[in-house]
């Protein structure tokens, strides 16, 4: 569906001043709502477009779901999105699948099976460094607001690592640093779908997620660092003085 629409003249609402969402988005959710309601009526869907599946749900299985991560690249015709999809039970994610249309990549992972694409089996980089490190980060819809936070951070950055990129899809910089494209990916003010999947599947390559202070990772509190483990302890560091720059 994603492919069927790209580069067409397809309807562009806005969310908030630089939030985007197609009809491609909406159409995209809205038939995979309908595939889990006949297969698996029991479960529960957290989608971005349509949500559903509050704090409150008593479901033991609730699908977390992004139709297209990277919108705004989509919108413009920009080949960097894919569709983003994590499978929680009982509160734990079990299975992410992340789908790369225009490259097309399959990533995915089952808790303690490992990470593959295509099939094949993922494990993260080896770079010890930062120095030595390839970095990606994401801007939050609100950079207009809080550009001196986030800018302060992405400079810090910059003069530690080799190189820093900033690719539009936080799902997909989570399978970069699984498959060691990527050595580091930090990002705040994040939702679950867009996280969910491709957390586990750096877990399972062999990488380690937090939160940005070094924190036990949770889904729920909207940021992730995510790195191959071995610079780990150096992003955390780099983070912690660039915030106190900013107080």
């Amino acid at each position: 569906m994603q492919l069927a629409h790209f580069n067409d003249s397809v309807r562009i609402e806005k969310k908030g001043v630089i939030d985007l969402v197609t009809e491609v988005d909406v159409a995209i959710e809205t038939a995979f709502r309908e595939t889990i309601a006949e297969r698996f009526p029991e479960h529960e869907v957290l989608g971005e477009e349509l949500q559903n599946a509050g704090a409150n749900s008593t479901a033991t299985h609730v699908w977390i779901f992004d139709p297209i991560d990277g919108t705004t690249n989509y919108a413009h015709g920009f080949p960097v999105f894919c569709s983003s999809l994590a499978l929680q039970i009982d509160g734990r994610t079990q299975l992410g699948a992340i789908y790369d249309p225009i490259r097309r990549e399959l990533f995915t992972a089952e808790k303690g099976g490992g990470a593959f694409l295509n099939g094949l089996p993922l494990k993260v980089s080896l770079a010890e460094a930062l120095i030595d490190s390839l970095l990606c980060t994401g801007f939050p819809y609100d950079v207009h607001l809080n550009y001196r936070q986030v800018m302060n951070m992405f400079e810090a950055f910059l003069t530690r690592a080799r190189a820093v990129r900033r690719l539009g899809s936080a799902a997909l910089d989570l399978c970069y640093v699984a498959a060691g494209r990527l050595d580091g990916f930090w990002e705040e003010r994040l939702q679950p779908w867009d996280i969910a999947a491709g957390a586990l599947i750096v877990e399972e390559a062999g990488g380690c997620t937090t939160t940005l202070d070094g924190s036990p990772f949770d889904l729920h509190l909207g940021q992730v660092l995510a790195s191959n483990g071995l610079i780990h302890s150096a992003m955390i560091e780099t983070i912690s003085q660039a915030n106190a720059v900013q107080k």
